[in-house]
């Protein structure tokens, strides 16, 4: 299984094989997929989205996928809102795209409204304890504004350790359920939901009198977008706020 394992996270959390992995890019769905899972006695619905920095996307596949997530955050907002982003990435560098991938999540999709937190993977070998990872990067994260409530540096393949297979499941549902909990749902707290506050900003700048022009330099400099990406990704949001009034 390639990529950072999104779908093997997804079984761990659950305790059983509910996402399918595979390294076969052709089984790469654009398409958000959800699954419902159950731990401790709470039931949690998680949403795996597309990972932005598949090296198969191109350019139009890469606004298909933003634009999924955008339907995805619509549909889950009219259902009561988004209590957690979990970022997956594999121990290694943190690499631009993953920070682009970041931003254009925390700062423009949520408006830093929904606690993001970030699972390491593939730390089965790590010598030591696996948290030994965080520890020797969490500088690096804090220096390029990679603000996380929390952290998990876990292992998703039980392999030849299952004892840390075992550990990453109650440190992953740990996190998974101190940051659901009752109360914490910070995407509805506060008046206005994170959707209805979202698609009014975005029918402020692009029907009302503020500049439309706005968003595009806006991704580009804080999302990473190349300048085409982000006049293309402006004008599918336009179109769909055109559609929803």
């Amino acid at each position: 299984m390639g990529g950072a394992g999104k779908s093997s996270l997804v079984n761990l959390i659950a305790g059983k094989n509910v996402a399918k992995t595979s390294s076969d890019v052709k089984h790469c769905t654009l398409q958000w997929q959800s699954y419902s899972v159950e731990f401790d006695g709470d039931s949690y619905n998680v949403f795996d989205t597309v990972g932005l920095e598949e090296p198969q996307l191109g350019i139009p596949q890469y606004l298909d996928a933003i634009e999924n997530a955008y339907s995805l955050i619509q549909k889950l907002e009219s259902q009561g809102g988004i209590d957690l982003l979990l970022f997956c990435m594999r121990a290694g560098r943190l690499t631009a795209t993953l920070q682009s991938n970041y931003r254009l999540f925390n700062e423009f999709l949520c408006e830093k409204k929904v606690p993001v937190v970030i699972a390491i993977t593939y730390l089965e070998n790590e010598p030591g304890e696996m948290d030994a990872w965080w520890k020797r990067n969490k500088d690096t994260f804090r220096h390029q504004e990679f603000h996380v409530a929390g952290h998990a540096c876990i292992t998703a393949i039980e392999g030849s350790r299952p004892d840390r297979h075992e550990q990453s499941r109650t440190t992953i549902r740990k996190l998974v359920k101190e940051l659901t909990a009752d109360g914490k749902n910070q995407a509805r707290k506060g008046g206005d939901s994170l959707f209805v506050s979202f698609m009014q900003k975005l029918k402020e700048l692009l029907l009302g009198s503020s500049n439309p022009k706005k968003i595009a330099p806006r991704l580009i400099k804080r999302c990473g977008l190349s300048p085409d990406v982000a006049r293309q990704l402006v004008d599918r949001i336009k179109k769909d706020v055109v559609e929803a009034t």
